[in-house]
């Protein structure tokens, strides 16, 4: 779980700004929708100017006595007011339609990027977080900037500048009204630093509350099969239930919080109008102002209204934006930790080995000779003195393991749970990196290779398939997306997935999200196809056949055992008719490759291998004993 306590008063600010990035191609929008505003603001303070000239002028000639009957420039003067209003709603209309376009496509890009660097970062980072943690960054958080961006700022910009003209607009029209009215709005300044400062510490809790709170509904929605299994619904809704509870503690203290705030911003300007009334009256009275001047005073302080309200609104969005901006570039500025070189070349240069004479031609791009091919069985793996140890544990999994498979060869590996197969199988495909010692293809240390190149070379299919909610041809291809349609059937035929064919709409069948709506054994299958179809030079199976019935088990080892002489295979086993798709076998013990040899030997030599073999119910749950013996029928010799 990542530390999700308040990080430093300046960093949410900062990362706010940096945000700003995303905005450059903006820049010449976002200069016309400020532009825009700000004459808008202009228009809308002009109009009282002119209510004072109308009243000053015409109405007041009029209300003179024996003065002539006429309206003289009040046409004129209500005719400008109306273009001013007319002008300020296309204008804002205009800041409107640039201001969307800008900032949604900002959101856009800083969404694609996120989830860009979210598939670059390794399998641990995801490990490490939870969901609900990523996806309300992904979601919630970038609204949030978007929506400062978009109405946060220009508003800031607009309601400063509105705020100092109309302040010297005072001044001019009084000196002293419009200084004891600019003085009566000082206590603003000082009520915004103390909400920032406690707002920012709601808001970052909030957030990460409600991460919490979308995580396990997620859970909850994943696992409604145990939940109900077990008959735990009230205790996850009881969960949820205080969850909730907290997330609505925290959102109304924040709610409370800015209403004290915006309250007292209210009092400001309706103290000031109040002030102005009293005291604007005796200057009229002892003709120090016009009449016209009081009420074009009145309705310029009544324009400082909306910007002192909106500052506090303002203040809340940016905070939220910051704190928002932080959360999303805790993530941005995490550095992946499985890369590909720095050069981007695949270090070529091997010792040679492979099939046929070594390697391949490169087809064009660095590390290409492991791209399988119909004339090489697979590539060659060694597995050198390797060594695994998870952040923070206090023992490695893995220790000084040594194996080497020679291309096409296929060797089963066996080992107690625990004992770190699979964990090897994430170390060749480089979805973690090995703490020590190398791996090799073809004599290509991995980790010299781009990593476009080594996911070409390397397909997995694992014990516990993960599958999308899209179609099974689209899961299917995930590893090949230009498969024919022929391609797609053979190995949909070879994983004995014929299933498919009675799906409602075959394989256009949408299959749900991660697939639930299949059993068990038919997502181990479609696994499987996609590995198949991915045609690598390296074969990486977890157990593939664990969630199958007996005699589909068998059509689909008889299957393998075909297709696995056109690939180097790595295939964990742990029953004796899966150990019959190898061609040796390797036992694994203590994180240790302690043996190797075939199944006969190594049923007589080595007591680990001996042990989990007559331990290990075949398909069928028959007697153990009868798993042991000669391999199963088609198994190689």
């Amino acid at each position: 779980m990542p530390d999700s306590r308040l990080a430093p008063a300046g960093v949410p600010l900062a990362a706010l700004w940096r945000a700003r990035e995303y905005l450059r191609p903006y820049y010449g929008w976002l200069l016309l929708m400020l532009a825009a505003a700000l004459l808008a603001t202009g228009a809308e303070i002009a109009i009282p100017l002119l209510t004072k000239a109308a009243i000053d002028g015409p109405i007041a000639a009029a209300a003179r006595p024996g003065a002539a009957p006429g309206h003289g420039l009040l046409l004129p003067i209500g005719l400008a007011a109306i273009a001013l209003g007319v002008a300020e709603g296309m204008l804002n209309m205009f800041r409107r339609w640039m201001q969307a376009d800008a900032v949604v496509s900002m959101e856009q890009a800083m969404r694609d990027d996120l989830y860009a660097h979210l598939q670059r970062l390794e399998p641990g980072f995801h490990d490490s977080w939870q969901s609900g943690q990523l996806l309300s960054r992904a979601t919630t958080d970038l609204s949030a900037i978007r929506r400062f961006a978009g109405f946060g700022v220009v508003f800031l910009i607009t309601s400063v500048v509105n705020f100092a003209v109309i302040i010297a607009l005072l001044i001019r029209l009084d000196p002293v009204l419009g200084l004891l009215t600019a003085a009566a709005f000082a206590p603003v300044i000082a009520l915004c630093l103390r909400f920032e400062r406690r707002y920012r510490v709601l808001s970052r809790r909030a957030q990460d509350q409600q991460d919490d709170l979308a995580t396990h509904v997620e859970e909850a929605a994943a696992g409604i099969r145990a939940l109900k299994a077990f008959g735990r619904r009230d205790l996850a809704a009881a969960a949820h239930q205080a969850q909730a509870r907290r997330v609505c503690r925290t959102q109304v203290s924040k709610a409370r919080l800015r209403g004290r705030f915006w309250a007292s911003l209210d009092l400001v300007p309706n103290a000031a109008v109040a002030m102005i009334l009293v005291l604007g009256a005796l200057a009229v009275s002892h003709r120090q102002l016009t009449i016209g001047g009081l009420v074009a005073f009145i309705a310029l302080v009544l324009q400082l209204v909306w910007p002192v309200e909106a500052l506090g609104y303002i203040l809340a969005l940016g905070q939220e934006a910051a704190t928002a901006a932080q959360r999303v570039y805790e993530i941005l500025d995490r550095a992946p930790g499985i890369t590909s070189p720095a050069d981007g070349t695949g270090g070529g240069a091997g010792d040679g080995g492979g099939a046929a004479g070594g390697p391949a031609a490169g087809h064009g791009r660095p590390g290409g000779h492991l791209v399988p091919s119909r004339s090489r069985p697979g590539a060659r793996l060694d597995i050198d003195h390797v060594g695994f140890r998870y952040p923070g544990a206090a023992a490695p999994v893995l220790r000084d393991v040594c194996l080497r498979i020679e291309p096409g060869e296929t060797v089963a590996l066996v080992g107690a749970t625990g004992s770190g197969k699979t964990t090897l199988l994430h170390l060749i495909a480089r979805l973690a990196d090995a703490t020590s010692g190398t791996i090799r293809l073809d004599g290509v240390d991995i980790t010299s290779l781009p990593l476009p190149v080594l996911r070409a070379a390397v397909a997995c299919a694992f014990e516990d398939p993960t599958l999308f909610s899209v179609s099974v041809r689209e899961n299917v291809t995930l590893g090949a997306p230009a498969a024919s349609d022929e391609a797609v059937a053979r190995a949909l035929e070879i994983a004995q997935a014929g299933f498919v064919a009675d799906l409602p709409w075959g394989q256009h069948t949408r299959i749900g999200e991660q697939g639930l709506s299949l059993s068990g054994g038919q997502r181990q299958r479609l696994a499987l196809a996609r590995a198949i179809l991915a045609s690598p030079s390296v074969l990486l199976l977890d157990d593939p056949l664990s969630a199958l019935d007996v005699h589909t088990e068998a059509l689909v080892t008889a299957a393998l055992g075909q297709l696995l002489t056109r690939a180097t295979a790595l295939v964990v086993a742990h029953r004796p008719s899966t150990v019959a798709l190898a061609d040796r076998v390797a036992v694994l013990d203590g994180g240790q490759v302690i043996a190797t040899g075939s199944h006969r030997d190594l049923l007589q030599t080595c007591p680990q291998y001996q042990h989990l073999m007559t331990t290990a119910p075949p398909p069928g749950g028959s007697a153990p004993q009868a798993a042991v013996g000669a391999p199963a029928a088609g198994a190689r010799p």
